[in-house]
């Protein structure tokens, strides 16, 4: 499977930070994951938002035109391929506003 599944958090990733209000769409995110799902790739909306909270965030994706593939659970073909669901979501990229690439602290060639 050439596909690659993407973890999108929601709040100051694809809407600027306004918790527990949804705020201002970033189009620029917004219009990256549209074409990855163009392209055939797995979206997944990974956020701490629950409930109320939760459902109002997926329409406000919906407004923009931005569907997702499964909303804070793993896909389907991780599931089968490691034969678990565990609760961790499984991606190969994680798009957050909040994430830090370790390459910023950890170079392979360094012995210390």
């Amino acid at each position: 499977m050439n596909k690659k599944t993407i973890a999108v958090d929601f709040d100051g990733t694809l809407f600027t930070e306004d918790y527990p209000n949804v705020g201002k769409p970033k189009w620029s995110v917004i219009n990256w994951c549209k074409k990855q799902r163009e392209e055939g790739n797995i979206l997944i909306l990974w956020t701490c938002r629950e409930g109320e909270l939760l459902s109002k965030s997926v329409q406000a994706c919906r407004d923009v035109g931005l569907e997702f593939d499964f909303v804070n659970e793993n896909a389907a073909h991780r599931i089968a391929m490691y034969g678990n669901d565990c609760r961790k979501i499984g991606a190969d990229i994680y798009l957050d506003d909040r994430a830090m690439n370790i390459k910023e602290l950890y170079d392979e060639n360094r012995t210390k």
